[in-house]
């Protein structure tokens, strides 16, 4: 048996949330039903955020009322306790709460600075273990900030193990703005795997510099079975400057199937809800194999 590496698709919100075309919540609802049926079992369906920061978010709890049962980790964004209590009132059960490693981007993204950052996470994570919730938190700027530049890996590693300790049920380490370099990502996650465990991290990679599919590769390298990507690379942070989209989910798919990994994905379906995608919000390319795997398909090297 190929060993299983899980993919969150995080188009749905991550990659709409700056998008200047902001979709029904019934046409999210019908992308999100593309990507099921891709094969896609975890996919970040939304943000319960003020919808006056984050206007394309607004309708979340429609979205998440129109879900379809099954065994399915749906998951959205939270900012603090108001935006777990409207997520868990909707019927989500696994939440993603994010601070940053840098102080400035806690105070430009979510207006606290790092310390209050961490006690509103801790309020949380507390809240959810107690209601039986999954809540993973995003180490957001782990490699580089906009504002600051470089992080300082210690910095991230005391941050990590103290979600950890409150009950956060993964770290997703997450390169905001595209900076990081395979060598990057490799000297920050070879010690947190080391010490924290691969189960409990997970990473998650923009494509600003081209990058995003060599650095899942180089996590990989390291352990780390969980990737957070974007349907057809849709994305890009509108509280981090130069922030451009997400890896796109058919480039991470396609290396990972070519290094004999099972990620229960199929790669004609996965393209056909990129298509989906570019016709709903008219803004977007597909990832850099597109169109190799569209030619396959045209083969019928690849199966639909």
């Amino acid at each position: 048996m190929a060993e299983k590496v899980i993919i969150n698709d995080v188009g749905p919100r991550d990659g709409l949330q700056n998008q200047s075309k902001i979709l029904l919540p019934a046409e999210r609802i019908q992308l999100i039903n593309k990507l099921l049926a891709a094969g896609l079992t975890h996919i970040e369906v939304g943000a319960f955020v003020s919808p006056k920061a984050v206007p394309a978010m607004a309708g979340t709890d429609e979205v998440a009322a129109g879900l379809p049962k099954g065994d399915y980790a749906f998951s959205a964004l939270i900012p603090n306790r108001k935006g777990y209590e409207l997520a868990t009132a909707a019927g989500i059960r696994n939440v993603g709460l994010v601070i940053a490693a840098s102080n400035t981007m806690n105070e430009r993204n979510i207006n606290m600075n790092n310390d209050r950052a961490l006690a509103v996470c801790e309020d949380v994570l507390a809240q959810a273990r107690q209601d039986g919730v999954n809540a993973q938190v995003y180490v957001a700027t782990a490699w580089e900030c906009p504002f600051e530049g470089q992080i300082d890996a210690a910095v991230v590693a005391d941050l990590s193990e103290k979600l950890l300790a409150a009950g956060a049920t993964e770290i997703v380490l997450a390169d905001t703005i595209g900076a990081a370099a395979p060598a990057q990502v490799k000297t920050l996650l070879k010690p947190l795997v080391a010490n924290l465990g691969a189960a409990n991290l997970s990473c998650h990679f923009h494509d600003t510099r081209g990058m995003g599919v060599a650095d899942v590769f180089a996590a990989v390298e390291c352990g780390i079975r969980k990737f957070d990507a974007s349907i057809g690379g849709l994305g890009g942070c509108p509280f981090a400057p130069g922030a451009t989209g997400n890896v796109a989910t058919e480039d991470v798919v396609l290396m990972l199937n070519q290094m004999g990994f099972e990620t229960g994905i199929n790669l004609a379906a996965l393209i056909a809800a990129a298509d989906l995608a570019a016709e709903l919000t008219g803004n977007c390319d597909g990832g850099h194999s597109s169109r190799w795997i569209r030619k396959q398909i045209e083969k019928g090297a690849i199966a639909a």
